[in-house]
């Protein structure tokens, strides 16, 4: 049995990417940060008691900020495949946090690498190591944009990212590791965080569409995005440690779409005219805009065999439903007399 650790397991590309592999027989080990409140909804239907003898997912408490618990992990595991999927993702939270987002992504990245080196050292193990890359490394370079395109990162998390990406690539030339570097482009699902644009629309029309909120606010509507379906992307990580030498691929669906678009698509699906709910606000902008994304995944289709198999309209109608559900069920509670939380800021 071969067994994976996974770095940003709780996330939604990590909760997917556990699904896959213990579908394909693995043992799954997953890194979270400990909290004060429970944060493993995403994964919570994978999870047996470790007391269980068919349990395969194992939970271990750790951060990338901490470079000697990351080694203990290492060592406790023996992993064949390491995939690191754990960052501060939020392009605009990183123009307000760039030292955190720089220590996990970036320096988070290199401690991990680290760690990998000197446990295949000591230890004379072949470990597979997937790092995770990013469409906004790209930042202002022209799409469509492969894996020859030239990297322009416009923001903290895409700087720090293009950092991470680099340490990826130097410690595969400079040591022999096996380290594949996936750029993913926007990758969307029902499990993505709601303060990410597209799901922060599917969730906010679904309320509005309930009667729950009359108002979404929403900053530059013109900006394009590459968007794919997340349980497709993490097939593509899958794929590329399974080849005999390690590389970097470009995944992406090759169609960009405006945020506008996006809007248009979600309210359309539940039958309403988003030009009475949706403002645009300032506050929302990035300090430096990225314009346009689209990818092309042409390597990864020869080498990997790799395709997307959820269409952008399909996206969206998944996401829709899935948020239409949730609205439903604060309406009932509402209409029982729960007082409903209010919502963040972020949702308008």
């Amino acid at each position: 049995m071969k067994k994976a650790l996974i770095t940003g397991v709780t996330g939604q590309d990590g909760s997917y990417l556990a699904e896959l592999l213990l579908d394909k027989g693995y043992e799954v080990h997953g890194v979270v940060r400990r909290s004060s409140s429970f944060n493993t909804e995403r994964i919570d239907h994978l999870y047996r008691d470790p007391h269980d003898p068919a349990a395969r997912l194992f939970l271990h408490y750790g951060d990338l900020t901490d470079g000697t618990c990351l080694r203990r992990i290492l060592q406790r595991v023996a992993p064949d495949e390491v995939y690191n999927l754990g960052a501060q993702s939020h392009v605009k939270v990183s123009f307000e946090q760039p030292g955190y987002t720089a220590d996990v992504d970036a320096l988070g990245t290199l401690r991990l690498l680290e760690a990998v080196h000197d446990y295949t050292q000591s230890s004379g193990k072949v470990v597979r190591f997937y790092q995770a890359g990013s469409s906004e490394m790209y930042g202002a370079t022209p799409p469509p944009q492969d894996e020859r395109s030239l990297f322009y990162p416009r923001s903290p998390y895409a700087v720090s990212k293009l950092a991470a990406h680099w340490y990826g690539v130097n410690y595969r030339e400079a040591y022999g590791l096996f380290i594949a570097n996936g750029i993913l482009f926007n990758h969307e699902s029902p499990r993505r965080g709601e303060t990410f644009v597209t799901r922060k629309i599917t969730r906010a029309a679904a309320r509005i569409k309930e009667g729950l909120q009359q108002q979404l606010f929403l900053g530059n509507l013109e900006a394009r995005r590459d968007w794919g379906f997340a349980g497709d992307y993490v097939q593509a990580m899958w794929s590329m440690l399974q080849v005999e030498r390690p590389d970097t691929y470009v995944v992406a669906t090759g169609e960009a779409h405006s945020v506008r678009e996006f809007v248009v698509a979600v309210f359309g699906e539940l039958g309403l005219d988003w030009q009475k709910h949706v403002q645009v606000d300032k506050r929302y902008f990035r300090p430096t805009e990225v314009d346009s994304l689209c990818g092309d995944a042409s390597k990864a289709k020869r080498e990997l065999g790799w395709r997307p198999q959820v269409s952008f309209a399909a996206l969206v109608s998944m996401m829709v439903a899935h948020d239409l559900e949730l609205a439903r069920q604060e309406r009932t509670l509402k209409d029982a007399g729960h007082v409903l939380p209010p919502r963040g800021a972020a949702h308008g």
